[in-house]
């Protein structure tokens, strides 16, 4: 007996706008650059990866290779996708954190 299964989407467990910049900051909190792309092609993919390409004025395909796990997109393309979303990256001091 075979057992059909369905690839996961997690796009579509990230509906809402806190979740969404909780999975971002989750993912650059870990400092992990695989988890940081991947974290935003999800975002991206919830919002419309095909809206977020022709707000960017990048290439689907290339934001889907770009933001996926393992993949490693320009600080260019992540400043596009980050204002196609209406994000903004911010810094603080890590010594802020544990005052």
């Amino acid at each position: 007996m075979t057992i059909k299964t369905k690839p996961f989407d997690a796009a579509k467990h990230f509906a809402s706008d806190a979740d969404q910049i909780d999975l971002i900051t989750d993912a650059f909190q870990t400092g992990h650059p695989g988890y940081i792309a991947a974290a935003i092609g999800t975002v991206a993919k919830a919002r419309g990866m095909t809206d977020i390409a022709a707000e960017t004025g990048l290439n689907r395909q290339s934001l889907y290779a770009a933001l996926r796990d393992g993949g490693n997109p320009t600080l260019d393309t992540i400043l596009k996708v980050f204002q196609a979303l209406g994000l903004e990256l911010t810094v603080k001091s890590k010594d802020l954190e544990t005052a």
